[in-house]
């Protein structure tokens, strides 16, 4: 039976990785938050996508930074799994905080535009309100730095 925990289950549920990619902005030394524009979709969130067969969840999720943002990123805390339903099949979706530290974007395939916002203007932007979450869930990770 397929029922959540199931091996059934984690075997039909699609497996995927990202990051909340953020820096320091290099004008006010503020924090900023990336978020990439798919135009396959319309939408705005976090770098991230499908992993490949076999790939650890953390390498995907980097990888997934890499293409999507050009960007090179050092991970920290592991931050809340989003799940939910896409074309009709579970998907879970693994997140990292990560700091941006070198690369500069380049429009591709997945990804027309990225945009580095403040925490409260990043969680406006996004397109889906689960994503919302996880800047609340960075900014838990970031404070004892700050």
């Amino acid at each position: 039976m397929d029922t959540p925990g199931s091996a059934q289950h984690r075997t039909l549920t699609v497996q995927a990785a990202g990051c909340v990619l953020w820096r320091r902005s290099p004008v006010t030394g503020d924090l900023e938050l990336c978020l990439v524009h798919r135009p396959k979709y319309d939408d705005w969130s976090w770098p991230k996508g499908k992993l490949r067969p076999g790939e650890d969840a953390l390498a995907g999720a980097l990888r997934e930074v890499a293409e999507e943002t050009g960007h090179t990123a050092v991970p920290a805390a592991e931050l809340p799994d989003a799940h939910y339903l896409a074309n009709g099949r579970p998907k879970r979706v693994r997140y990292w905080a990560a700091e941006a530290v070198s690369g500069a974007f380049a429009p591709n395939d997945e990804v027309d535009r990225i945009l580095w916002l403040p925490p409260r203007a990043a969680r406006a932007r996004l397109t889906e309100s689960r994503d919302a979450d996880l800047v609340d869930a960075l900014l838990a990770v970031l404070r004892p730095a700050d």
